[in-house]
């Protein structure tokens, strides 16, 4: 990654050794292998961007590869939508490659280790093996199994492979050490009898490897030099290097852990977001407040802004827990530079200009972006009735309020400046109109006598837009660090992490807007079109971002 590269961190400093050295006849191929049993987040895109960055970097390579050797819970949309999401981020691979693809020789491998006297099929039940194999301050025992012959295991399984036992009936383990302070070193399973059709293979097989069998032969077979994992399979390494070490494959990559991505008010653990999602307390595996990709995606979050938060997060041994305001900010980075500017009221509080001629509307000119020329212009109508912003007219307002007020003078953004001189309200007595007058030697926003009006609001034509609804969105979760196992994840989910408007008015420039593609509206923050609600004759926008990080403020106050 390049802001780690200058730095020198400390994987870039690994590899470029290796390729001095000579190492692997100096080559540089890495892998991302996910298992296909859900949608990737953000802590996945830590995992892409280093390892086709550091490919990159070296001229080298880099393989997208399913681990999908439990088919149980692996599902084809997973697979379609993990390889959208690579290329989504940046990344072109070849043709994907799947654990899946080596079944046949897996299964060799272990009838190797069989031979070998390195494994033995086990008939202890799964509690009975938790038992057997100790604590951590306790050393296991051996299997009644252990001593089989090579002959009766070889036997026994050809009949596993065969569908003649059930489920949790025999399993096959590698015969290493009982005895070792790393439990991972414990006679591990390294195949069980799973009657469940694949999504590549089908029924073609009834007994699947475990995933430290598959991962580091898969690595070894499409000769990957350096295997970047997360700090969580450290003590799963010296069993990586036992089955390579064992099986004497041609090629033995290294395995690199470094620390996974954590950060506040929101969760990275694909067994709680499959919660939140098949429990519906969120929309689908898309919804834009998760910090699944394709929800970001779903959002307005842009590649380059979750590359540049990759970068900047860096790459260490030391787990920490990030700023939710750091992603944002490379959010807003981003989109300040791109995004083209338009206007619309959220929650729309009418107004009458009354000196403004009956049935004319005129057209300004506003500009697409203040400090990009290259951007053009458009045209907005403007007639005798507007929509501005609750917020933006208060009846009795301080005297630092510089908005609309009773007898007070704003400038309408690209307009003229106006006057309230009027209110309308309903039975209740809310203020559901405002009577105002403008000046039209304003046009522009500039008095030519010269006096100085503080306001500026935004607004749009209320005969020339478009009816829209707006989600705002805020954190999913109230704590900070809702994956602490002591908190019920559930109840820790805030109430208000979604805020439907459904009267918005919008500039009508958005009736050609499209999914994904990011405007900011004028001093409200950062919109897209939905890609999942939106219709042509629908529109709703989700709020990706807002102008300031008001979670800051929030915190402050805590």
């Amino acid at each position: 990654m390049e802001a780690d590269i200058k730095k020198g961190h400390f994987i870039h400093s690994i590899i470029r050794e290796d390729v001095k050295n000579n190492k692997n006849d100096g080559k540089v191929v890495t892998r991302f292998p996910p298992e296909p049993n859900g949608f990737l987040h953000i802590g996945h895109a830590k995992s892409i961007c280093l390892n086709f960055k550091m490919a990159q970097k070296f001229n080298g390579t880099c393989n997208l590869r399913f681990d999908d050797s439990n088919p149980a819970k692996e599902k084809q949309i997973y697979i379609d939508s993990i390889k959208s999401t690579v290329n989504w981020l940046g990344f072109e691979f070849n043709s994907p490659l799947f654990a899946s693809d080596y079944f046949d020789k897996l299964y060799h491998f272990a009838i190797a280790l069989i031979n070998k006297g390195k494994a033995y099929v086990c008939s202890l039940t799964a509690d009975e093996i938790r038992e057997y194999r100790g604590t951590l301050t306790q050393t296991g025992n051996d299997s009644p199994f252990r001593k089989r012959s090579v002959e009766e295991n070889l036997d026994l399984f050809t009949r596993m492979k065969n569908g003649e036992f059930d489920e949790g009936e025999h399993t096959l383990r590698a015969k290493i050490d009982m005895e070792s302070p790393n439990i991972n070193l414990r006679d591990p399973i390294i195949y069980r009898v799973k009657k469940a059709s694949h999504p590549r293979t089908g029924d073609q097989w009834c007994i699947y490897p475990m995933y430290d069998f598959t991962h580091c032969i898969s690595d070894a077979l499409e000769g990957i030099t350096h295997s970047l994992c997360s700090l969580e399979f450290e003590d799963h390494r010296p069993l990586y290097d036992w089955i390579l070490d064992e099986l004497e494959t041609p090629c033995h990559p290294q395995q690199i852990e470094f620390a996974r991505m954590n950060i506040n008010f929101t969760v990275l653990s694909k067994r709680k977001l499959q919660r939140l999602v098949e429990d519906n307390h969120v929309e689908g595996w898309d919804d834009p407040r998760l910090p699944t990709l394709e929800g970001m995606k779903r959002r307005g979050y842009t590649p380059e802004s979750i590359r540049n938060f990759c970068e900047i997060i860096g790459v260490s041994k030391k787990g920490s827990r990030i700023d939710m305001g750091l992603l944002e900010s490379c959010l807003r980075d981003d989109l300040n530079e791109k995004s083209p500017r338009v206007m619309g009221v959220l929650k729309p509080l009418k107004v009458t200009i009354e000196n403004y001629p009956d049935d004319t509307s005129e057209e300004l000119i506003g500009k697409n972006h203040p400090q990009k020329e290259e951007m053009g212009t458009r045209t907005i109508s403007f007639s005798k009735q507007i929509y501005v912003e609750q917020d933006d007219f208060m009846e009795d307002a301080p005297k630092k309020f510089f908005r609309l007020s009773i007898g007070r003078e704003v400038r309408l953004r690209y307009a003229y400046l106006i006057t309230c001189k009027d209110v309308i309200k309903d039975e209740s007595g809310k203020v559901i109109e405002l009577i105002c007058t403008y000046d039209p030697k304003t046009k522009g926003g500039n008095a030519p006598d010269g006096r100085k009006v503080k306001g500026t609001i935004h607004w749009v034509d209320a005969n020339d837009c478009i009816d829209a609804k707006v989600n705002l969105y805020d954190r999913l979760f109230k704590d900070e660090n809702p994956e602490q196992d002591k908190q019920d994840l559930i109840e820790n989910l805030n109430p208000d992490s979604l805020e439907e408007l459904k009267s918005c008015k919008l500039e009508k420039h958005l009736v050609n807007a499209v999914p994904e593609y990011v405007y900011q509206f004028e001093r409200l923050g950062y919109f897209c079109l939905d890609s999942r609600q939106a219709s042509k004759d629908h529109f709703v926008f989700n709020r990706t971002v807002t102008l300031r990080d008001a979670w800051a403020k929030f915190l402050k106050k805590r």
